[in-house]
């Protein structure tokens, strides 16, 4: 709650300072008013900084977010009043930024502050806009324990792909590490000793060992100048993605990968049904589902075009009708919306819609790493392969030669 620093004075003229925390500066007013007569000047003292200086960079997991809903739901069905029920969640949670998020909450509620409007003062930046907003729906429909429950199943489901997407991904990765490091040992290490030898020796070296050497010569020389430059890489696309430009066109990019593109539009739809049939069975009005639904998609390709319908829909067209006119939504996705408003049934709808692409996700993930693991596997022994003909090649032209 903000702090205000003020300055006031009795009815006998006398003047008095302090400081006091209110909701607002009118509600600091009144309550300065309370103990003096005139309120001589009023500012906001600023807040000061946190004592975990990482705190700002935290991320809120769904692991996390879900336990939390599912408590608050099971406390909240118990009928116990609500600033005991954040203090009961906060108390359970073992997140630690969330746990600060929580426990400033509860201290806000009971100075008479509305949930989601703590949420959305102490959790901006960590807490996602479908979190704010299903919260600030449940308060305004009056069921906030129905708004917990269907936050704990969304944060469940996108924990288990996500889980289940760094699960697949482990032993590609373990692979690559350990090859890099190999490949790394034997081009610093190992093939300059052979170069050595084969330079006491008069014969005439096959291609493929200069080529070795070559490359060898080349990455002790060049290699930390060609990591800084991967790095640099890395860092300016980075900067350029932050951009409203560069982030439109690197998303668009993304979505004309091979076999990622149809990962990245298939998770972006499964993000979108998911999220829209949340705040919509939470009771909010479709126009600001569709804003914040737009938002939780992480291809800003397609979150753009989410956001472009909002004109449209404002403007007395369905929602399927102006999704109709997007380019990198899915059809499916596109079809069935446009059905499930037809018939009054979206909710219900988006729900098979995202059950139906997390499910097309999965799939597909398995299917691209089916493919990159003997792709990996094929690469590394040509390249064994290689340095086994450049290394023995020499010994059998030597032996030949006695």
């Amino acid at each position: 709650m903000p702090t205000y620093k003020y300055e006031g004075a009795y009815a006998s003229g006398e003047k008095v300072t302090g400081v006091v925390e209110a909701m607002s500066q009118t509600d600091a007013v009144a309550q300065i008013r309370q103990s003096c007569g005139v309120v001589l000047s009023l500012k906001e003292v600023p807040r000061a900084a946190a004592a975990d200086p990482l705190a700002r960079f935290q991320k809120i997991s769904p692991k996390s977010l879900a336990l939390t809903c599912r408590q608050f739901a099971i406390i909240l069905k118990a009928g116990l009043p609500l600033v005991q029920t954040v203090e009961l969640a906060a108390g359970q949670c073992t997140d630690k930024a969330l746990t600060r998020i929580l426990r400033q909450a509860a201290e806000d509620v009971s100075n008479g502050w509305s949930l989601s409007y703590s949420f959305a003062q102490r959790g901006a930046g960590k807490l996602p806009a479908t979190f704010q907003e299903t919260v600030r729906a449940g308060e305004e429909s009056g069921d906030l324990l129905s708004s917990f429950q269907r936050m704990a199943d969304y944060f469940e489901r996108m924990n288990k792909t996500r889980e289940s997407v760094a699960s697949a991904l482990t032993y590609p990765s373990f692979v690559i590490a350990v090859a890099a490091v190999v490949i790394s040992i034997i081009m610093g290490y190992a093939v300059p000793t052979f170069v050595s030898m084969f330079e006491t020796l008069d014969i005439d070296l096959p291609w493929i060992t200069r080529a070795l050497i070559a490359m060898s010569g080349f990455f002790r020389r060049w290699g930390l100048v060609l990591i800084g430059l991967a790095a640099l890489a890395v860092l300016v696309v980075r900067l350029y993605g932050l951009t409203e430009k560069g982030g439109q066109a690197l998303a668009r990019m993304q979505l004309k990968i091979p076999l990622l593109g149809g990962i990245v539009r298939m998770s972006g739809a499964s993000q979108f049904a998911h999220t829209m049939s949340t705040l919509l069975t939470a009771g909010m009005p479709i126009l600001q589902a569709i804003e914040v639904s737009g938002r939780t998609v992480t291809n800003r390709c397609m979150s753009g075009e989410i956001a472009g319908t909002l004109p449209g829909v404002e403007g007395g067209r369905s929602l399927g009708e102006c999704m109709s006119c997007t380019r990198e939504l899915p059809g499916m996705l596109v079809q069935m919306t446009a059905v499930g408003e037809a018939t009054g049934s979206m909710e219900a709808t988006l729900q098979v819609l995202a059950a139906y692409y997390d499910n097309e996700v999965d799939v597909r993930v398995k299917r691209a790493l089916s493919l990159l693991e003997p792709a990996i596997i094929v690469v590394l022994a040509v390249f064994v392969v290689f340095i086994l003909m450049a290394v023995y090649l020499p010994m059998f032209s030597m032996y030949g030669a006695i």
